[in-house]
């Protein structure tokens, strides 16, 4: 038996909603064309590379009078990349549209993430298995992984195993990158002839994977009231004590969605966008300058704390450190063989190799750096061949940095205050959390649509549930093609196909929202205090949604 706590046992009892569209059941549904797609960018290339399932149209769903009769079929299910609150629920109501389309019909799910259908590592699920995880945060009810799906032998072990159990559909859940591996399987699937579908699920707690039809990754709004939560309780510290700078760093690598919604839902004193800092080319001493004039400033006025919010991926759109870190992750990539460098005994060896062939001006930016940080630049790369920015302590960094230029200010008599600083970075704790009402409701949605992509026989979309700031009822489901979010970046040295990232538009309301309170806030302690997601009670508090989704939309309403 397992030991749950009293929220926990609540939650497995929450029954989420569909839209009025699905809550009719698969078998009642109509599926609508909208006009045919095209890539993002790099259309020619991309239409050569997918050549089997680009250019097709976007879909929606509607309810009918008329019933259909749906096949058994064989589903598998894939859980890749990060882990993002929700998760078990689109697996959940793709389990449950499954069965209640018939009986008859298996969901597996592939364990351990994409690995799984390659290695052929499964679990057939039933209501006992899956009742256990419903409503419930994190990936482990199969695990979760990074293995890429990108190699013709990777294909035909995952045909194999489909074949061995009569899967006719695989269902992958993930981010941008995941769902690029999901669109290569789905071509070579369609290419070879195999009759074997592949829907994506929009998952990524950074918020980078949207668009017109996708209006917000799942994970994105739990995560983000979570984190807002913790801003909250440091904020009311800082207020307390009056003695502290907390540096928070915000997960996020490429894109600021979180630390951009984490600071709406806040009000820190301070809070950096990267892209901002890359549209204004902003250098790492003018990004020093920018924070030091609010604290020197808020010193003046006997206020030696505050709130930092920092994006992860901040250096990466310094440009000087992007210039420095594109050409280090390409050295990298050649030095993995070099037996000169993996065999140097020193870590200041490793420096000296990698300076040498380092350009003169990204050679300069990197002896300038701490040591430390210079040591985790050269941590082993992700996946994609990347510096892991997470890795890096970029509140650290700037801690530091700032703490030197105020001392030269005291010493000019510029600067009468005391800097004590705390550095803080919110990842893992957002990242398999309670899933919000919002949460569990989309991700329900989510899981059971991609089933009703799967009966109308569509292949290389993704799963788009929209209108996402109206009640459930007044959802719209649907799909999009997976090549339609497409462009050609370059990955390991090497122009491939991936889906772009949405970033944050400096020109839209969300950001504006925030540049028009930036002073105020820096200034005059606006702190608010979100406090804990809330499950029961009224609608008003335990279903609203992100500030960014309500900005959005409200927005396009305006220009409608």
């Amino acid at each position: 038996m397992k030991n749950l706590s009293p929220l926990q046992e609540e939650r497995l009892k929450y029954q989420p909603k569909l839209p009025a569209s699905l809550a009719g059941g698969i078998s009642n549904l109509v599926a609508k064309e909208g006009s045919a797609t095209e890539s993002v960018a790099n259309q020619a290339e991309i239409k050569e590379l997918f050549q089997n399932t680009y250019g097709k149209p976007t879909i929606t769903f509607a309810s009918s009078n008329e019933s259909n009769t749906i096949e058994a079929r064989n589903v598998g299910v894939i859980l890749s990349g990060g882990q993002a609150p929700g998760g078990h629920n689109v697996i959940a109501g793709l389990y449950d549209a499954i069965k209640q389309s018939n009986p008859n019909s298996k969901l597996y799910g592939f364990l351990g993430g994409p690995s799984g259908i390659i290695d052929g590592k499964y679990v057939e699920f039933t209501d006992e298995f899956i009742n256990d995880y419903r409503n419930t945060g994190g990936f482990d009810i199969i695990g979760s992984g990074r293995t890429k799906l990108e190699t013709e032998e990777q294909f035909q072990k995952s045909l194999a195993v489909c074949q061995k159990l009569g899967i006719t559909a695989v269902v992958i859940i993930g981010g941008d990158d995941s769902n690029t591996n999901a669109a290569l399987l789905a071509e070579w699937f369609v290419k070879n002839n195999t009759g074997i579908q592949v829907i994506g699920c929009p998952k990524t707690i950074d918020g980078d994977l949207k668009n017109e039809q996708i209006e917000i990754s799942f994970g994105f709004d739990t995560a983000t009231k979570t984190y807002a939560e913790l801003i909250g309780n440091i904020e009311r510290d800082a207020n307390s004590a009056k003695k502290y700078w907390h540096f928070i760093k915000i997960m996020g690598r490429s894109a600021s969605h979180v630390a951009l919604e984490a600071a709406l839902q806040s009000q820190p004193n301070i809070t950096l966008i990267s892209e901002e800092v890359e549209t204004k080319s902003m250098s790492l001493a003018s990004v020093i300058d920018y924070m030091v004039d609010i604290i020197v400033r808020r010193a003046d006025m006997g206020k030696n704390f505050g709130i930092a919010v920092i994006p992860e991926g901040l250096i990466e759109f310094i440009p000087e450190m992007k210039s420095m870190i594109a050409n280090l992750n390409d050295i990298m990539a050649e030095l993995e063989n070099d037996s000169v460098f993996v065999n140097a005994s020193t870590i200041r060896e490793k420096f000296e190799i990698v300076e040498n062939r380092l350009s003169a001006d990204n050679a300069k930016v990197y002896n300038s750096l701490p040591a430390l940080i210079k040591t985790q630049l050269l941590a082993d790369r992700d996946p994609h061949g990347n510096v892991q920015v997470s890795k890096i302590e970029t509140e650290k960094l700037l801690i530091e940095m700032i703490s030197t230029r105020l001392d030269e200010l005291k010493s000019e008599g510029k600067y009468i205050g005391k800097f004590n600083a705390q550095a803080h970075f919110f990842g893992y704790e957002g990242r398999c959390a309670f899933p919000s009402n919002f949460d569990a409701d989309y991700c329900y949605s989510l899981g059971y649509n991609a089933f009703a992509l799967i009966s109308f026989g569509l292949t290389g979309y993704l799963s788009s549930v929209r209108n996402l700031t109206e009640p459930a009822s007044k959802w719209i489901a649907g799909g999009v093609p997976l090549t339609m979010m497409m462009n050609m970046e370059r990955r390991h040295g090497e122009m491939k196909p991936v889906i772009k990232k949405a970033l944050v538009e400096l020109d839209g309301p969300v950001f504006k929202k925030l540049e028009a309170n930036r002073e105020d806030w820096a200034m005059n302690d606006r702190y608010l205090f979100a406090g804990a997601i809330q499950y029961f009670g009224p609608s008003s508090v335990c279903d609203i949604t992100t500030v960014t989704l309500q900005l959005e939309q409200a927005s396009k309403l305006l220009n409608v």
